[in-house]
């Protein structure tokens, strides 16, 4: 079940944390993995190099997605080089925290440049490939912030919300075409943004989850398997909320 063998990925932002976690998960069945990375090569080559010591299959990738042309030309020599893309993983994505009054409007458009942007540029470039197989997944990484809302973070919380209409409407465009576009919108997980988090912020978090601890960057990738999979054939413009019900 869940098997991804001859299948490629791609996925972007994976050469740390969720991303990473999704690599190697998705790598473990069977699929080849492209890893994406902007400034972490050295991070995304231990990344591989530990994908091909298990027995996967893993390259490394280093493209802005934000960057729009550079971005869907990367992904077309990325189908060109494996003659297929099955699989990509909208992850890549930042975080400019402040309430509103304090966040520079540079600071605001950096932010939907990236999380918004850069979305797009990989949609659009992963389903020109995808049509002609009539065939693929694709799977965009948002957040329950996304949908529930959190002070300080106004510019990130419209972002992931952004990446929820972008679901929906894109599974509509390609309803019946072989290929399905869903969301995963993850609550607070184990990963170098939570771990900068102050001892009173954490606790905060941790007062509004029902089992009071944070998620592991594995149970977010295993949600991204089962929507890559061909068992999710049937599924599309869902989001599906890996939270332990801190928001439903």
């Amino acid at each position: 079940m869940f098997k991804l063998d001859d299948k490629v990925a791609l996925i972007t932002g994976a050469s740390r944390g969720i991303g990473r976690a999704i690599a190697e998960a998705l790598a473990e069945q069977g699929a080849t993995v492209v890893i994406n990375y902007l400034r972490g090569e050295a991070e995304a080559q231990e990344v591989a190099k530990g994908i091909v010591a298990a027995g996967g299959k893993a390259e490394i990738a280093g493209f802005d997605v934000a960057d729009a042309p550079v971005c869907e030309e990367a992904i077309a020599q990325i189908a060109k080089r494996h003659g297929r893309l099955d699989i990509a993983v909208s992850n890549a994505g930042i975080s400019i925290d402040g309430l509103i009054l304090r966040l520079k409007p540079e600071d605001i458009a950096r932010t939907l440049n990236v999380n918004v942007g850069g979305a797009f540029a990989v949609a659009r470039g992963a389903t020109k490939v995808m049509m002609r197989a009539r065939a693929g997944r694709v799977v965009f990484i948002s957040s329950v912030v996304g949908e529930a809302g959190n002070a300080g973070q106004t510019a990130y919380s419209a972002s992931k919300a952004a990446l929820l209409g972008l679901t929906r409407s894109l599974a509509r465009e390609y309803v019946g075409r072989g290929i399905t576009v869903n969301a995963v919108a993850p609550g607070y997980v184990d990963t170098d943004m939570t771990r900068a988090l102050t001892a009173e912020q954490r606790e905060n978090v941790l007062r509004a989850i029902p089992a009071s601890r944070v998620a592991t960057a594995r149970e977010i990738a295993t949600g991204v398997v089962y929507l890559a999979s061909d068992e999710a054939s049937y599924v599309t413009g869902q989001v599906l909320r890996i939270n332990d019900g801190t928001y439903m």
